[in-house]
């Protein structure tokens, strides 16, 4: 399980640790589970990759709005935007079109 940062608003500092991503249906208690959270700053905004397994998610952090992309190895999966929010040190965002909405829940660096 991942351990709060801190009750700071915003993203961790750049580097490589433990998380939870969370993913359910708008509205509803999520499924959460441990992935590996590699946080690049970028800019003002930054780059996050989590690893479940053999997927991983790249999330492009834009102004307001997070670019989402969904591999399978080489394979691009799934991809969409979304507008984000943090939420303390959880980043919150919802896949409109399919309804669903995902956090990532950073823990301490490794």
């Amino acid at each position: 399980m991942a351990v709060p940062l801190s009750a700071a608003a915003g993203p961790p500092q750049p580097g490589v640790r433990a998380a939870e991503l969370c993913v359910g249906p708008v509205g509803a208690v999520p499924s959460c589970g441990a992935v590996q959270l590699e946080w690049r700053r970028i800019g003002q905004n930054g780059q996050v990759r989590l690893r479940v397994s053999d997927m991983i998610y790249t999330l492009q952090l834009k102004t307001s709005q997070v670019e989402v992309v969904l591999q399978h190895g080489a394979m691009q999966i799934d991809a969409f935007d979304a507008i984000y929010e943090w939420q303390g040190d959880t980043l919150s965002f919802v896949d409109a079109a399919k309804n669903v909405r995902y956090e990532v829940r950073p823990a301490a660096p490794r």
